[in-house]
């Protein structure tokens, strides 16, 4: 090959990543300062939360507005996530303006009076409504739209969890079930770690986790099989409960919004309602632990995040009850993201399988935190590389165990409705007639449908007889 030859492909090649660097940074500069502010927000209004806990009896107040809000000048900007993934598969139908201020202003609200939501959600849109807007301006065709929205999308992940390689991964990982948007790959990492080095420049710091040293017990069979096998087989059938957790997880919010949604004709009574019942759930828990994101104290001995990695830092049914508290959240109309609520289940729920299964407690909790978010967001590379960056890549083979066996067993579900299905799960079986998980949201909704009718029958002819 001569020099001719490879100066005629090389050459080309500079000048599309010197362009599409230049076009991602102010992306993600852009991106990056919003989500800082919108980090900074967070964690003023749950101090001011903590400091005034009678502000949980506004939460229904708050759930009205944030109707109004979307109601009147929110359009499209509804459907969230859904509506970026929807525009990257299907250019054309745009990205509102107003949506990166709109979901800035209402997921602050949600955590001011104490809704149960997290913060991805908010900093994905941000991303995306960013590179919406950029992408006019450069007046970019519809490839490379996709390509820029998958940036932005990028950008806002790293940013606001302070991991821009799974930022990187997740963007091309989460648009597609079995399938990585290669095409946007240097643009999604340029503008992971442009995105995430801008919030550093603000001064904004992410919440450090750290897995305490074990040494593993010899077994029976230690003479023939290193120890780190009997490990092994427990992180698997724990990794088999984080993935029907985000099963759960998945299953619930889309019930209970498509619950409400067919049961109240007077659509303002939603998150009313939804903010009555997790007013009503706190006094039954008799704490606030559930509400807002999980990450900080509100007094000592409050279950966190952070306490999970600790023996006896969360309770037993920990997990359940946040499942329970985010999905109302979210499905009755509050904003905000799922991922760190997921965090926080996954963190608890490996505590209590850490006492269940005698395994390392802080190695149990950060699988946990990496691997329901692994099953509900079927993204189970990006989570093991997530797992690196925010635990150090001594136990990558526990983490990849555990995020690839939570995505196979939470099933052709998650929260993103709008992700296509490129590869399923089980081949040569009936979900391969699906395209997306909307289609399988809906077959499993008509499925439940037909068992509960069913029953119902049967019940009525057992007591005919």
């Amino acid at each position: 090959m001569t020099a001719r030859n490879i100066a005629s492909e090389q050459f080309p090649i500079l000048k599309n990543l010197v362009r599409w660097t230049v076009m991602v940074i102010p992306v993600a500069i852009v991106t990056g300062s919003m989500v800082a502010l919108f980090l900074w927000l967070l964690h003023s209004v749950t101090d001011i939360r903590f400091n005034n806990p009678y502000l949980l009896f506004f939460l229904p107040l708050a759930g009205l507005l944030i109707h109004i809000i979307y109601k009147g000048i929110g359009q499209s900007s509804e459907k969230g996530n859904n509506l970026i993934i929807d525009e990257i598969h299907s250019p054309g139908g745009g990205i509102p303006k107003r949506m990166a201020p709109i979901v800035l202003l209402s997921t602050v609200l949600t955590h001011l009076f104490g809704g149960s939501a997290g913060r991805e959600g908010t900093a994905v849109q941000i991303g995306g409504s960013i590179a919406q807007m950029f992408g006019s301006w450069f007046k970019l065709q519809k490839q490379d739209m996709t390509i820029l929205l998958t940036a932005g999308v990028a950008a806002g992940f790293g940013a606001v969890f302070g991991t821009p390689l799974t930022g990187a991964i997740f963007a091309m990982e989460v648009l597609t079930i079995g399938r990585i948007q290669y095409d946007a790959l240097l643009p999604c990492l340029i503008a992971s770690i442009a995105g995430d080095a801008t919030v550093s420049a603000w001064g904004i710091h992410h919440t450090t986790y750290h897995i305490d040293v074990f040494h593993s017990a010899p077994g029976l069979f230690s003479s023939y099989l290193s120890p780190d096998f009997y490990l092994l087989l427990k992180v698997i059938i724990a990794a088999i409960a984080f993935g029907l957790s985000s099963y759960l997880f998945s299953v619930l919010v889309y019930g209970i919004k498509n619950f409400f949604v067919s049961r109240f004709t007077i659509k303002w009574l939603i998150p009313v309602t939804g903010g009555l019942i997790i007013i009503g759930l706190t006094y039954i828990t008799g704490k606030p632990d559930y509400l807002g994101l999980g990450v900080d104290s509100q007094y000592a001995g409050a279950v966190t995040i952070p306490s999970a990695f600790k023996a006896g830092g969360a309770d037993t049914w920990s997990w359940l009850w946040k499942t329970i508290y985010t999905c109302l959240t979210l499905g009755t109309g509050f904003k905000g993201g799922e991922v760190t609520p997921l965090f926080y289940i996954g963190a608890t729920l490996g505590n209590t399988l850490s006492v269940i299964l005698d395994a390392p407690v802080g190695l149990f909790a950060a699988l946990g935190f990496i691997a329901v978010f692994a099953g509900a967001t079927n993204t189970p590379l990006a989570c093991t590389i997530m797992g690196v960056e925010l635990f150090g890549s001594e136990y990558i083979i526990f983490f990849a165990t555990a995020c690839f066996v939570a995505y196979f067993f939470s099933g052709h579900s998650g929260i993103y409705s709008s992700q296509r299905i490129a590869v399923p799960k089980i081949l040569n079986s009936r979900f391969s007639e699906e395209t997306s998980l909307s289609e399988s949201n809906q077959r499993r909704g008509r499925r439940m449908r037909w068992k509960l009718a069913k029953y119902i029958i049967a019940l009525k002819n057992r007591r005919g007889q």
